[in-house]
């Protein structure tokens, strides 16, 4: 009955996917829905996009192991990432009337930075990406009780999530992620009573976390590498995921850009509440079958996110098992599908298409199906040759825009002096750097992407004071913005 489940919802799920793809036209629908989303749509992409197979398998798995200092990037750095670009970002991108985050770059700086900014952004994807076909393949693997082999399941995975989002885009996208935000909600919610009531009450989950030191974020017995890793990972990504295309895409997909910072906002507080959902739920699992923590002790740190399936497997009712398994597979198809458009959204328009400039718009829309198609190949590659949780796969994805691509954006938004001299070593320095240190040092007390971030930070302002050698080829934020004023100010009318 399960597994019937299992394949009628997928059928759905790309059903919902194909009749959404009927609305696009052109690239803008394909891209950002022609900027035309209402606020409850983009609430429930900003949500579902974030809530994804590693806030369900992975952070859980890796909260019951050692507690909140063990997450401090998601929720904590994910949370503040979110409100960060809509309070400081949202209106500007919205009002410079762009297409993808790349095209920022282009306008400010010029097609150098553009290409360059542009390929560490869909790098940074393959991590991310990894991560969710890894998750779609271990429900498929779990499911089967094991009769298809790990590998074989992430290639089916990929195949369905695939199907949907190519020919849809951000509408496919879209009205995909508003019904799994449902599902979620409801199945999840469902599953922590019942787990819960299992392990003896919520309080009792509580307390017995609390007593194992779990629920202390900021452990003032911890050494000064402990601190520096914390921060590591917190502000990969607050600050590292800031600049990423499937940002981009769920605040310039709005109606206005009203609804962009509210629909941001308000989807970042519902992901920060509802991701301690999967994390009481690991940890009732954990209260309620102790031997499982044996899963901590596996050489194959994938291992550990199989925490809530077994369970739920192995103690739940039938309609429960319905209930989570739902929940899970919208977590991870939602996730999916916005990490596999993001990145071929930004690599056709910014790394593509400067040296085809005169692309139809046909043309364009074949292009990005293409690309997608090529993209989620190099996905797969990665996903079956890593052993790292998924939580370990984003953080690192996010490494890469930290180090390339946060400093030039905020200081491409305010500061009147930043140029594209100052961009170009801003960006070689802070990858450079970062790559370096996790060759040379990696057990350096600072870590890696931090480094890489300070070097960036420096290439910025060396670059953007020190005498011209590299011409600036872009232009201010207040030349942009004239430029594209009456379209961004009649589309915020339109949409009002």
């Amino acid at each position: 009955m399960l597994i019937t489940f299992v394949i009628a919802y997928m059928a759905v799920t790309i059903a919902i996917g194909l009749l959404a793809a009927r609305r696009v036209h052109g690239a803008k629908d394909y891209l950002v829905a022609g900027r035309s989303l209402p606020l409850y749509m983009n609430v429930a992409t900003v949500f579902a996009t974030w809530f994804g197979a590693e806030t369900v398998l992975s952070v859980s798995a890796t909260f019951s192991q050692g507690g909140l200092s063990a997450v401090p990037g998601d929720p904590f750095g994910a949370s503040l990432c979110l409100v960060l670009a809509a309070l400081l970002f949202a209106r500007l991108f919205y009002r410079m009337n762009l297409l993808t985050i790349g095209d920022f770059y282009k306008h400010r700086y010029g097609k150098g930075v553009e290409v360059l900014t542009s390929v560490a952004i869909v790098l940074s994807y393959l991590g991310w990406t990894s991560a969710q076909l890894t998750a779609l393949g271990l429900v498929i693997h779990v499911l089967s009780g094991g009769a298809v082999d790990l590998n074989t399941a992430i290639l089916m995975g990929a195949g369905i999530v695939v199907i949907y989002t190519i020919f849809g885009g951000m509408w496919s996208v879209a009205f995909t992620d508003l019904f799994q935000t449902v599902i979620i909600l409801i199945g999840l919610t469902t599953v922590a009573w019942l787990v819960g009531d299992l392990a003896g009450g919520p309080a009792k989950v509580i307390s017995q976390a609390a007593a194992d030191g779990k629920l202390i974020l900021f452990d003032t017995g911890m050494d000064a590498a402990g601190w520096w890793a914390m921060a590591g990972a917190f502000f990969a990504f607050a600050f590292g995921s800031i600049p990423q295309q499937d940002v981009f895409q769920r605040m310039t997909s709005a109606k206005n850009e009203d609804t962009a910072v509210r629909g941001t906002v308000i989807g970042a507080l519902i992901y920060f509440v509802f991701a301690f959902v999967p994390m009481f739920i690991a940890y009732s699992a954990l209260t309620t079958d102790p031997a499982i923590a044996k899963l901590f002790e596996s050489e194959d740190a994938r291992e550990i996110q199989r925490i809530l399936p077994d369970l739920v497997l192995g103690q739940m009712p039938i309609w429960a098992q319905i209930m989570f398994f739902g929940a899970l597979l919208s977590a991870i198809l939602s996730t999916a599908s916005g990490a596999l458009l993001a990145p071929t959204a930004t690599f056709t328009e910014n790394v593509l298409k400067p040296f085809v400039p005169h692309m139809s718009d046909r043309q364009m829309l074949l292009t990005l199906r293409i690309i997608l198609v090529t993209f989620t190949a190099g996905a797969l590659l990665f996903a079956l040759n890593s052993k790292s949780t998924m939580y370990e796969m984003v953080q690192n994805a996010y490494n890469v825009t930290l180090c390339g691509a946060f400093v030039p954006l905020v200081a491409g938004a305010y500061w009147k002096r930043a140029n594209t001299q100052g961009a170009l070593l801003s960006v070689v320095l802070g990858i450079g750097t970062w790559l370096a240190a996790t060759q040379v040092a990696p057990e350096s007390m600072i870590p890696a992407n931090l480094l890489g971030l300070f070097a960036s930070i420096i290439g910025m302002l060396i670059g953007s004071l020190a005498p011209t050698i590299v011409a600036h080829r872009g232009h201010s934020i207040q030349h942009v913005l004239q430029h594209h004023g009456y379209q961004a100010g009649a589309e915020a009318k339109k949409g009002h």
